[in-house]
């Protein structure tokens, strides 16, 4: 997982005549050395690994504060003794893992869907920015439902329909290989009646201005042909 700590051993016995080599990637890039019982580190390619390296007498490598950059293929080669010896890491470092979010689906509250059975609920859980994880409903220990990403950071969301005097338990689980994130759900927080600005909807609001502004319009226009009409008299009568 990101931020860890991770050990690469040689799993041979090392012998002080042996010259270790720790190489890193598709073009084998140098990054630690014991050479005569003389130890080098070295930075990498990009410098990636600066300050981040150790090796022991052992030939074990150590990466601290690992990062997801640090993925990929590991090779280390013993040379002298009884031969050269050669080993091969693949090393995966996956992103940490935020808690779901749950929310009620808020266009269940608008007036084309207000007419459907009020007793049902609208659900997402959503993570934001996450790679090679599955977001997944489950009743109980039951799945019911799962989406997956794998390299591509992405934002996900997964819809879930419930009963709104549901007793069951559900919840949803964001996961990688190595670790799980969960978030349970509480119905009687999330599946409240939608509230009273929601209930009627967009259209009826914007009637109501229209049919007022009209009225205005229609007042305006009578006090001036009523002013108007005062003129006119005052003349005839002159």
């Amino acid at each position: 997982m990101e931020g860890d700590s991770v050990t690469l051993e040689p799993g041979v016995a090392i012998l002080l005549i042996n010259k270790i080599l720790w190489k890193f990637g598709d073009q084998g890039a140098l990054v630690a050395l014991i050479d005569a019982g003389r130890i080098s580190l070295f930075d990498g390619p990009d410098g990636r690994f600066k300050d981040r390296l150790k090796l022991d007498h052992t030939g074990s490598l150590t990466i601290t504060s690992i990062r997801t950059t640090d993925t990929g293929a590991y090779e280390v080669n013993i040379k002298g003794g009884a031969g050269d010896q050669v080993r091969r890491f693949n090393l995966t470092v996956y992103s940490r893992l935020p808690v779901p979010a749950i929310t009620r689906d808020s266009s269940q509250c608008s007036s084309s869907s207000s007419s459907s059975s009020s007793s049902n609920c609208s659900l997402l859980c959503s993570v934001l920015n996450v790679d090679h994880v599955t977001l997944s409903w489950y009743k109980g220990n039951s799945l019911l439902s799962s989406i997956s990403v794998s390299d591509l950071r992405s934002s996900i969301s997964l819809h879930l329909e419930v009963e709104s005097q549901d007793k069951n338990t559900y919840s949803c689980v964001l996961n990688n290989p190595i670790r799980n994130h969960t978030k349970h759900l509480d119905i009687s927080q999330f599946c409240q009646p939608c509230p009273e600005i929601y209930c009627c909807g967009f259209t009826e609001p914007v009637t109501r201005l229209v049919i007022a502004a009209l009225v205005g319009v229609a007042a305006v226009a009578f006090v001036v042909y009523d002013i108007q009409g005062c003129k006119v008299g005052m003349r005839n009568h002159h």
